[in-house]
């Protein structure tokens, strides 16, 4: 008896070296969009045409590893928010989304292995696009699952 509860306090300990290098180890910190080095795009009150290509092109950084990333695109008709910016841009008078509302919704692997990444994407917007306000929003997410948003505010004009 003496023995299982000796082998048994043993186990406990180890496990218990194990969690605390595994939490030492542990990714802990959010992963970072940033516009450092490179002309980022799109940028705050940003103005495209029914029809353009939305240039897209931001740097991805992680003390680890990076995961993946989704671009999503929606109106803001009805002038809602989604971040602190700083910046305010002039927004049409509030208004129903129509028929041709643009929506865009895409998710994008990050190779393996990466702690920084250059995210370059063209997205086309319909040549019937509703005109409008819109929001551009990007979500960053490391291998751990930390999550980092950028949403800025863009017109389709």
């Amino acid at each position: 008896m003496k023995q299982t509860i000796l082998s048994f306090t043993l186990l406990c300990a180890l496990c218990a070296c194990s969690s605390a290098e595994e939490n030492e180890s542990r990714d802990m910190t959010l992963p970072v969009i940033s516009e450092e080095g490179i002309v980022a795009n799109p940028i705050e009150c940003q103005e495209y045409h029914p029809g353009d290509v939305l240039p897209v092109q931001y740097v991805f950084t992680d003390n680890v590893e990076l995961g993946n990333y989704n671009i999503e695109v929606h109106n803001n008709f009805d002038h809602h928010t989604h971040s602190g910016s700083a910046v305010e841009c002039e927004l049409e008078p509030s208004k129903e989304a129509g028929a041709h509302a643009w929506v865009f919704n895409q998710d994008y692997a990050i190779p393996a292995g990466q702690r920084s990444y250059t995210a370059r994407v063209d997205i086309p917007i319909p040549a019937d696009a509703e005109t409008g306000d819109y929001h551009f929003m990007i979500r960053l997410t490391d291998r751990a699952g930390w999550q980092q948003l950028k949403a800025v505010a863009i017109k389709i004009k």
